[in-house]
């Protein structure tokens, strides 16, 4: 019955466990599924904390009985992200520059306040003191947790400048000429004073949203299938770009059910292009086409139906793609990208409702925060695969 109220309250556009409980006594769809019990809000949101992973294996359920009823037939999938706003404000986030700032104000104040506490037995001192002394430890924290993100991100920067200095190395080796170019910045260690960290929810980052600005948000990923729209995976990324989603889409891709069929072809659009997320996309059998740069609105009609000039043997991994788009097959084929996503993404966000996430962190348990947490968001975008079906 609890699973019956989440999966009608998704469909509906009522995400919230307490709106659930309302629709409860107000809702002559509700009151039915309730069987006329009325289910707190408390025991809503524990069934879905506690089911996380089964209330998303569940709705794989969906795309299985799609492909039994011969309306999913996996082939060509389009993939795109899109911000979604988290349970946070953007002005709860903390540089790490300004929380040094404050450490040092704390700091002296808490001595300012001791000294006076000598002096004078007052319980108000007493309660500012402690005031401080709380918010010190809350900084402190909040100083280790971007440190740690830091040492990591150098990590990750350290790896990426040696792979490219060899790579530089190697083609120095076969050329005998210097290569061209910039040579790559070496990682820097240790935090910038602007890295950040949410207070509300630290899982979160700040991202450039559509329309110009910054919010805070998580980057949802969703690849749909040309043929029916339906959602047949999905992700949530902290990054800000969709550079590193393709080989987690892969993965979740190769994942699916061999009953549903065979992905032959990947549509993404110049976000997605690299150099490795092509490669990939060859190891995993599937033909990609990531745009390599932005066409004009408004070609030249000819343009549309002339065929480009054929490649030489030695065209580099971005020319053979920009040649592949370029051709009549590949604009066809890539035509279907922007009609198939972005009207999934259209009808989650603007017909269901669905714009910011209610719960926070990126998976149950990890900010340990007293509240719900929320990793994927299979349930509400999946609900999508409900109603068109």
């Amino acid at each position: 019955m609890l699973l019956s109220l989440l999966v009608y309250g998704y469909a509906c556009g009522t995400f919230s466990s307490c709106k659930i409980e309302r629709a409860s006594y107000d809702s002559l769809a509700f009151r039915y599924l309730a069987a006329g019990s009325h289910p707190d809000h408390d025991a809503l949101a524990s069934f879905r904390r506690r089911l996380h992973d089964e209330l998303a294996d569940i709705f794989l359920q969906v795309l299985e009985l799609a492909g039994e009823m011969t309306l999913l037939k996996l082939g060509t999938i389009s993939l795109d992200g899109t911000k979604l706003h988290t349970n946070a404000s953007r002005h709860s986030a903390l540089p790490y520059g300004h929380i040094q700032v404050l450490e040092r104000q704390l700091k002296a104040e808490v001595q300012e306040l001791l000294a006076l506490a000598e002096s004078a037995d007052q319980a108000a001192l007493r309660d500012e003191i402690k005031r401080r002394q709380v918010r010190w430890l809350a900084m402190d924290a909040a100083k280790a947790k971007i440190e740690a993100r830091a040492r990591v991100r150098f990590e990750q920067d350290q790896a990426a400048f040696q792979e490219r200095l060899a790579k530089r190395a190697a083609r120095t080796a076969e050329t005998g000429k210097k290569p061209g170019g910039k040579p790559p910045k070496a990682a820097v260690e240790g935090p910038t004073e602007h890295d950040q960290i949410n207070l509300t929810d630290e899982d979160s980052r700040i991202m450039r949203v559509a329309g110009g600005g910054f919010e805070q948000c998580y980057n949802a990923q969703a690849a749909v299938d040309a043929d029916s729209l339906l959602v047949v995976t999905q992700g949530l990324t902290q990054a800000g770009n969709d550079k590193q989603q393709v080989v987690p889409i892969l993965a979740e891709l190769k994942a699916l059910p061999a009953s549903l069929g065979q992905v032959q072809a990947l549509l993404g659009d110049g976000g997605y292009n690299s150099e490795h997320n092509i490669v990939a996309c060859g190891a995993a059998g599937i033909e990609p086409y990531l745009a390599v740069a932005r066409e004009d609105h408004h070609p030249d009609w000819r343009v549309r139906f002339e065929e480009p000039a054929p490649h030489g043997a030695d065209a580099s991994t971005q020319q053979r793609m920009a040649h592949k788009l370029k051709s009549q097959p590949g604009r066809r084929l890539y035509a279907l990208r922007k009609q198939t996503v972005e009207p999934v993404f259209g009808v989650i966000k603007s017909v269901m409702g669905f714009r910011q996430f209610l719960l926070r962190g990126v998976a149950p348990g990890l900010s340990g925060l007293e509240f719900e947490t929320h990793g994927r968001f299979a349930p509400q975008i999946r609900l999508l695969q409900v109603k068109m079906s």
